[in-house]
């Protein structure tokens, strides 16, 4: 009993702060918000310091990789993850609610009349599709990179440096050293930062919970309820499974024993951005070498999202039942399946909000009226909790398969027990 409440005894702080948190929400309601601001200040701290921690989590493993062909191996089977795992999910997330209403007519007419049309910004009118990817991959100014807004600018440029460092060999190694003495001292503020955890996640819980009243729609209410199931099934079953391809026994022990910190940081903060510190920690105690957790985990946050991409099925499925669309042909589910891995990879790694690029692209290439914006939004918020938990721990299970895939069977010789 001492051994394991040595070993979880900041999980289990966490855990109670966030069920005093929960409890308060519900027995104060509306009033809890006022702790909102404790709970900003955790979240704002986190924040701050993910562009640095990104950077150079990211550039120093780049750079400490002993070959390219290992730093090649691995990108390649982080991306091959990431989209093997994404059409599993769209997939489940397409079954989940094709047989499913999740508009009443009566109630559909209803919302629809309730809509406000809110006219964009000329900036946003203007730009095409494609103008939107570019601005979203890049930035035109290196000091747009050391902004959250621009994560995934700040990724690509951070490989791009990364591989340029390694390529340059030893006449880099003073820059290597500064990179890995910065990125420790990094680690170190977020250590500070997470002695305030217990504090602002129960504040930030406690708003959270206090702000849902029972004035949401029935139709957004079923979507909630169907989405959560869902999220909790394949959090279980198929996080399961990979851990199990990944690992096999030894994995899936390995797994379960060290995700729920991810999985209370990811409930709590809602923001996968925020979950990085906790996320890279749970999957080296599972066996990951740092330097494919260090690259995974931070590329996983703008990259590979289970969450979001059932998130974005069920965001289409609504306007399709919405507005009355069929969905007759094999090209129709296709297109649904398409639009929802296309929208997926234009979700930024910042809390509820991030995902109107997504949005607007659902809208655009499914021919709805930019009215319909509102109700992917309220969708977004509802589904925000148990969307990150999957974004989060998904990015997890993907570093043992990715470690599976690049160091072999002999990588599960490294789990501990």
């Amino acid at each position: 009993m001492k051994k394991f409440l040595s070993n979880y005894k900041s999980t289990i702080i966490l855990l109670v702060a966030i069920i005093v948190g929960a409890i308060v929400g519900i027995v104060f309601q509306e009033k809890a918000t006022i702790l909102k601001p404790l709970g900003d200040i955790f979240l704002n701290l986190l924040l701050v310091v993910i562009v640095p921690l990104i950077f150079l989590t990211i550039s120093t493993s780049i750079a400490k990789m002993k070959t390219p062909k290992r730093l090649g191996k691995i990108m390649v089977t982080i991306f091959g993850v990431f989209i093997f795992t994404s059409i599993i999910a769209v997939i489940i997330g397409f079954a989940s609610t094709y047989f499913v209403k999740l508009v009443n007519p009566e109630d559909g007419e209803k919302i629809k009349q309730s809509l406000q049309t809110e006219e964009v910004t000329e900036e946003e009118e203007d730009l095409t599709i494609a103008e939107r990817t570019v601005n979203l991959l890049t930035v035109n100014d290196f000091s747009k990179l050391l902004s959250k807004d621009n994560i995934i600018a700040l990724l690509i440029f951070t490989i791009i440096f990364g591989i340029a460092i390694n390529m340059t060999g030893e006449k880099a190694k003073p820059v290597v050293d500064f990179l890995e003495a910065a990125n420790s001292i990094v680690n170190n503020v977020v250590k500070i930062i997470m002695y305030y955890a217990p504090i602002g996640l129960g504040c930030y819980f406690a708003s959270l919970v206090g702000s849902f009243g029972a004035s949401i729609a029935v139709g957004y209410l079923k979507t909630f309820i169907i989405y959560t199931v869902v999220a909790v099934l394949f959090y279980f079953v198929m996080y399961t499974i990979y851990s199990f391809m990944a690992g096999g026994k030894k994995g899936v022990k390995a797994f379960w024993k060290n995700a729920l910190p991810s999985t209370l940081t990811s409930l709590a903060t809602c923001s996968s951005a925020a979950s990085i510190p906790v996320n890279v920690e749970s999957s080296k105690k599972m066996g990951v070498p740092a330097d494919i957790a260090e690259t995974t985990i931070p590329l996983g946050t703008s990259f590979h999202k289970d969450g979001s991409i059932i998130g974005s099925v069920f965001k289409i499925m609504f306007l399709v039942c919405l507005f009355g669309t069929t969905l007759a042909t094999t090209g129709d589910i296709l297109g649904v399946l398409g639009i929802a891995l296309l929208a997926n990879l234009l979700v930024t790694a910042v809390p509820i909000g991030g995902g109107t690029i997504s949005e607007m692209l659902i809208i655009t290439m499914m021919g709805y009226p930019v009215a319909a914006l509102p109700i992917l939004t309220m969708i977004a918020t509802i589904i925000d909790p148990p969307a990150t938990m999957l974004n989060v721990v998904g990015d997890t299970v993907s570093s043992m398969m990715v470690t599976r895939v690049v160091d072999g069977k002999e990588w599960t010789e490294n789990i501990k027990d």
